[in-house]
Formats: C-alpha cells, sequence, structure tokens
C-alpha cells in the first residue's frame, strides 16, 4: 500500500477506544462500567471470557477486537492452540447457522416447486 493512502481499520485507533466517551460521557461512562463488569472473575475465569471474546471478535469480524483479544488471551496463558480452537469454534457456529437458515430456502422452494 502507498504511504500516503490509509486503511480503513488503522491499528493505532485501538488505542483511542476509551475515547468513546468523548461526545456521549454518560453513556460511554455506563458501557465501560458495564464492560470491566462483564470481564472480571466469575462463573468463568478471566482467560476463559478472553477466549470466548477472541471467538466473537472473529465471528463479527472486529480487526481492532482480534488484536486486543489476541493479545489479551496470551496475557492471561492462553496459547494457539486454544485460541485456534476457539476461533474454529466461532466459525462452526457462523457456518452452522448459516446452514441452518437454508431450511427456509429448501421450505419455500417445496412450496412453489412441489
Amino acid at each position: 500500500m502507498a504511504s500516503n493512502q490509509r486503511s480503513y481499520f488503522n491499528p493505532d485507533d485501538l488505542a483511542k477506544f476509551p475515547n468513546i466517551t468523548e461526545f456521549q460521557e454518560k453513556m460511554g461512562k455506563k458501557f465501560f462500567d458495564w464492560y470491566g463488569e462483564v470481564f472480571k472473575e466469575g462463573a468463568l475465569t478471566q482467560r476463559e471470557k478472553a477466549l470466548i471474546a477472541l471467538a466473537v471478535a472473529h465471528a463479527v469480524q472486529c480487526p481492532y477486537c482480534i488484536d486486543a483479544y489476541t493479545d489479551d488471551c496470551l496475557s492471561k496463558g492462553a496459547d494457539e492452540e486454544q485460541m485456534m480452537e476457539a476461533v474454529h469454534v466461532a466459525a462452526a457456529i457462523k457456518g452452522g447457522a448459516t446452514l441452518a437458515f437454508s431450511v427456509q430456502m429448501m421450505n419455500q422452494v417445496k412450496e412453489k416447486t412441489f
């Protein structure tokens, strides 16, 4: 990529995430309070939550989240095999959900052709 071109996803923007409170401080703070609470140790360990977050990041295709939760997983002791397995789980669910909607298409085809 030429140096004068920018990518839509700029890795430097991840560090700006805390700035989301700038245009709506009250809701931004509520989000961060909730977000922080979600990722505290609970019924799931913080490592388990990081692996779930990494898998979801892949499913929703957020490059910022993928970067952040790759680092988070590593810092919480997950290894590359566990991380990739989590991503495969997300891929299987996303693929399965896509195929599950094929029943709707099949129903319509059968209704219109049989």
